[in-house]
């Protein structure tokens, strides 16, 4: 195909925006404390909400893109989050911002699974495939740099709702490009969409999804946690009987008895839970205890994400020396050093000591996710790329919204628990968190606002300190995980076994 690569370029930069959309939220939620009056629970629903109902609906739209072509899908979608970015821009209150984040979650779940099922389709050389998808990931990495930088220069000039009107001209440059070079493909054998698996599907992620959150906030005796719970796992349970006993399932559930599937689903759902909670630690750390400016903090972060998409390039060439199974491993282990690291830190910082440590850590994700996300796509026929990409980025999204949630929720708890307040002080948002915490101390006389805002800095370092050495446990238990799940697996994988069912 003539236009193979130009085809690669729209889909990461559809990918580019939608990576970039997740990390600039972070660097403006200590703006909607005070702008919108957010709580900390709203905060955090703010920044899930998006990977919710993208998560709960990729499964239906990586179906839907094999059913009606993942072109179109791609299209309809790329104008869709345009216009709900707009929308969530202007937003007047944390409620309505959550059900913004909804939309754009909507819009995306149309967008992640037509990127790589068209890459699939394109690419069937092993080598250019794995090629292609290294591109694809280390553009995704990027997006995750480049958004506190482009983030940051907005906030620095503007309101919060800026950072999504950039959403706008991007996805117009992916409409007019798509709609020129990419190719349509479709499974030409596709049957109905099953309504009742869509239901099954997006409830049962929803309700386990809701149970977690909830968990981590009340604690598990609650009991609409158990309720919810219990519903989640029943319909999810309901959901993969049901795919077993229809012709075209939304999921071909015998992907997962194969080993590298199954494995690399379950790695990368652990390792981006784990890795989820940097983002956001690092964008509060920065700002609130370091008090460095939108701009700075994105700045600072910058070198990690390059270095992720430098990974996601050169790991189609380590798997030569280093195996499948090597280089994730390798990433995941490189990964659980950089939060041992971070474990260190304290109110003070040497930058030029945290910049090694964010590059290794950086590489390491490009490693392991092109390799992960190459044995998924590796794993199934071309004719139902779009599920199995559906498959992986649920994985990818959910891992994320569940990290965020609940080793956010570690990290306020952390903070919660060691937070002193001075005498004379009794606040219920300072408290709450450390942005609330800066908020009161703005106006109480010096004296009292200097030792408040010393107590919440501390208390805050020391939840950076529990956060990341759990996530560095969790790290290294998944890179075993990857060493031994992997191992076996072809270092290139044939074209006609990948047209072969599981």
């Amino acid at each position: 195909m003539k236009n193979k690569w130009a085809a690669l370029a729209i889909a990461c930069l559809a990918t580019l925006l939608l990576s970039l959309d997740l990390t600039v939220l972070h660097l403006a939620l200590p703006r909607l404390v005070a702008d919108l009056g957010a709580t900390s629970t709203q905060l955090l629903w703010i920044g899930d909400m998006y990977g919710f109902a993208l998560a709960g609906l990729l499964v239906t739209m990586g179906n839907l893109g094999d059913r009606i072509g993942r072109k179109r899908l791609l299209l309809i979608g790329a104008a869709a989050f345009g216009a709900a970015s707009v929308i969530t821009a202007y937003a007047p209150s944390p409620e309505l911002l959550i059900a913004a984040r909804a939309l754009l979650g909507i819009a995306g779940a149309t967008i992640m699974p037509s990127t790589l099922s068209i890459i699939r389709n394109v690419f069937t050389e092993p080598g250019e495939r794995t090629a292609a998808i290294g591109v694809w990931s280390g553009m995704s990495a990027a997006g995750f740099a480049i958004g506190p930088v482009v983030g940051g220069v907005l906030l620095d000039h503007f309101w919060w709702g800026s950072v999504f009107l950039i959403n706008v001209p991007i996805m117009l440059l992916v409409l007019v490009g798509g709609a020129l070079v990419l190719p349509e493909s479709r499974n030409p054998d596709a049957g109905r969409l099953d309504l009742l698996s869509v239901v099954l599907s997006f409830s049962g992620i929803v309700t386990v999804i809701y149970a977690v959150k909830e968990a981590a906030d009340k604690g598990l005796g609650h009991a609409d946690v158990q309720a919810a719970g219990v519903a989640g796992i029943v319909l999810l349970a309901l959901f993969v009987w049901r795919q077993t006993r229809l012709a075209e399932p939304l999921i071909d559930v015998r992907l997962f008895r194969r080993r590298a599937f199954t494995a690399s689903i379950t790695t990368n759902l652990l390792a981006i839970f784990a890795m989820s909670a940097m983002m956001l630690m690092f964008a509060w750390y920065l700002q609130l205890v370091l008090g460095w400016s939108p701009l700075q903090a994105g700045l600072a972060q910058l070198p990690g994400g390059l270095a992720g998409a430098v990974g996601g390039v050169l790991a189609a060439k380590l798997i030569n020396f280093l195996g499948r199974n090597g280089v994730v491993a390798l990433g995941l282990a490189m990964n659980a050093g950089s939060f041992l690291y971070y474990s260190t830190l304290g109110t003070e910082l040497n930058y030029l000591s945290l910049l090694p440590v964010m590059v290794i850590g950086g590489m390491g994700v490009g490693f392991a996710f092109t390799v992960n996300n190459d044995n998924v796509l590796a794993t199934a026929p071309k004719e139902r790329a779009g599920s199995a990409s559906a498959v992986s980025e649920t994985a990818f999204e959910l891992g994320g919204a569940l990290g965020i949630a609940i080793l956010g929720t570690v990290l306020t708890g952390a903070y919660r628990a060691n937070l002193v307040l001075p005498a004379g002080v009794d606040d219920a948002a300072a408290g709450e968190s450390i942005a609330g915490a800066l908020e009161t101390a703005a106006g109480l006389p010096s004296g009292q606002a200097g030792q408040l805002v010393r107590a919440a800095q501390e208390a805050f370092v020391a939840g950076v300190h529990v956060t990341s050495l759990a996530t560095a446990a969790l790290l290294a238990v998944v890179a075993v995980l990857a060493l031994v799940g992997l191992r076996g697996v072809p270092k290139e994988i044939p074209e006609e076994l990948l047209t072969t069912r599981a």
